[in-house]
């Protein structure tokens, strides 16, 4: 399973990547935790303002990106995003593999999360978004050539053997008054449906990543590194906003008062002498283009 999330988060981001949006990788190096050890540093640049709804769209700029920082020390990970314009928005997601069908109410062996938080996720049964439904990736209809595995039926995870289980701790927070509650659920919701496509697809692609050694996947997991940063960084030099030639449209107005126009820099014949005139004044209608 380590073997398919690398090559499952490669190609997924790959194919999520253009329009000037997407996922760039900063950097992608082996490091060590103080805590954990040896593992791999991964920091990525995801931009994504097109899919945001309206509401969130009203309070950031219309070209940003969130920085997630991840820490790789399989089956422990630890990920976290972070928007350099807003301080007070955090998320921090760690995970846990473990070899069982999700009955460890501890996994993370500190305090145990309250029963009504745990969120049960069936990449069988459980709804996405009809945007990223594929024929190719429903597994009730998914059979594994090289491995003899599927399809998924009723019931799997008490039967299937073998099973691996993906422990997720989330963690969000986001301290905006009139919005904390409703972004919170909105990231929630969409954590949610990120992680059900992503095991979906990692289960379905895995004649394409079974078989693979450590070395090999990483030398995809570059490839196509280079080839999502292109995209994304290619997109956006040609699609950066047009220079946009200034509006072009016309007003008119009605003065009759001398001292106005004279404001307006508009030279009049003098006003003072009603008789200096056989003509009634009218109102002076005067039209302008600005700059």
């Amino acid at each position: 399973m380590r073997i398919g999330q690398l090559y499952m988060i490669s190609k997924h981001s790959c194919e999520q990547s253009g329009g000037g949006e997407g996922v760039e990788v900063v950097r992608n190096e082996s490091n060590v935790h103080p805590q954990h050890g040896p593992g791999q540093l991964t920091e990525k640049r995801i931009y994504l303002c097109s899919k945001l709804p309206s509401w969130v769209k009203a309070f950031v700029p219309r070209i940003f990106y969130v920085t997630e920082t991840a820490w790789n020390f399989y089956p422990y990970t630890i990920t976290e995003y972070s928007v350099s314009f807003l301080p007070k928005f955090s998320i921090r997601i760690e995970t846990r593999f473990e070899n069982n069908n999700g009955d460890n109410d501890n996994v993370f062996g500190d305090t145990a999360t309250p029963a009504e938080s745990v969120s049960f996720l069936d990449i069988l049964s459980d709804p996405i978004p009809e945007k990223n439904y594929r024929e190719a990736e429903d597994l009730s209809q998914w059979l594994s050539n090289k491995t003899g595995r599927g399809p998924l039926e009723k019931g799997w995870r008490d039967g299937h053997k073998p099973i691996m289980c993906s422990y997720k701790r989330v963690e969000c927070s986001f301290e905006v008054y009139g919005f904390q509650t409703r972004t919170e659920e909105f990231i929630h919701r969409n954590i949610r449906d990120i992680l059900l496509v992503g095991h979906r697809q990692a289960v379905a692609w895995i004649d394409e990543w079974h078989g693979l050694s450590l070395e090999e996947v990483r030398e995809y997991e570059l490839a196509m590194q280079e080839q999502t940063n292109s995209k994304v960084k290619s997109s956006k030099n040609n699609t950066g906003p047009p220079t946009a030639s200034r509006p072009t449209f016309s007003r008119s107005i009605s003065v009759t008062d001398e001292r106005t126009l004279k404001k307006m820099g508009v030279t009049t014949a003098d006003m003072s002498d009603p008789a200096a005139s056989s003509v009634a004044h009218s109102p002076i209608r005067l039209h302008s283009t600005p700059e």
